[in-house]
């Protein structure tokens, strides 16, 4: 089954806030690396509820558009239908059980796993994260921040997802860590064939390791095309990477 993403003409309000997104157009190809970029409010969370099925959760409402995933509308779907087709999350605040140890949260993404599949995938995410190994029998709240995004990432990977979607993973986390847990996330893409989206603030960071790349403004794209382009965009360099625009004409 393919893990492709496609949405269309997406438009997204809250009962209380109104407009959140307004006709978004956004592509994941299969075994594409996609970046979402934008400023706090610009409507990357409300994207990602959108596709997981977790709008109602948060007093949202699609009102235009649709939402395909491995060639099926999904508009509709509840996240746990979502979750079995195959797809992931790691979300903002990473949301670990802080009360449960390293494996027992590993083993909570498993849930959808055939039980002799279990010991091999908790294996993986061991190899792929040998820090979680280690602390396997440790309280996850006891962890390092870098350290619970790993964990967060390797509860969503443990589910053997077709496609993931990764909001914020650099938040409050120090860049040298950010750095290694993105390599890993490289690495997962590279063997697994996993579809990856993943909502940074980091424009410079997100663009050095996704293929393609989407910049919001108050919920509509401003600016889409290849990480190099978007991340040499006069648009990107003024607004997240502390430049002054060069050129006043069309952004590439």
């Amino acid at each position: 089954m393919s893990a492709e993403l496609r949405i269309e003409e997406l438009s997204v309000t809250y009962n209380r806030k109104g407009l959140a997104l307004d006709q978004v157009n956004l592509h994941v190809p299969q075994g594409g690396i996609v970046a979402l970029l934008g400023a706090n409010g610009a409507g990357k969370t409300t994207l990602i509820r959108a596709v997981t099925g977790l709008l109602d959760l948060h007093h949202g409402q699609i009102t235009n558009g649709q939402i395909h995933f491995a060639g099926t509308p999904v508009r509709h779907f509840p996240a746990h239908k979502l979750v079995r087709m195959g797809m992931g999350q790691v979300p903002e605040g990473r949301l670990i059980f802080k009360h449960l140890s390293v494996e027992e949260n590993l083993r909570v993404g498993a849930a959808i796993l055939p039980r002799r599949a279990v010991q091999s995938q908790l294996a993986m995410v061991y190899e792929l994260f040998p820090r979680l190994s280690e602390r396997r029998h440790q309280a996850a709240g006891l962890m390092s921040g870098g350290e619970q995004q790993m964990l967060a990432l390797g509860r969503a990977m443990i589910g053997k997802p077709k496609l993931l979607l990764v909001d914020e993973l650099s938040l409050g986390l120090a860049p040298l860590i950010v750095s290694e847990i993105y390599q890993q996330l490289q690495v997962i893409c590279k063997t697994t064939g996993t579809s990856v989206l993943v909502v940074e603030q980091n424009a410079k960071l997100a663009l050095e390791f996704a293929h393609t790349a989407y910049l919001l403004q108050r919920g509509q794209v401003v600016l889409s095309g290849s990480a190099a382009e978007v991340l040499h965009s006069p648009d990107i360099k003024s607004a997240y990477l502390g430049e002054a625009k060069t050129s006043t004409g069309p952004t590439p």
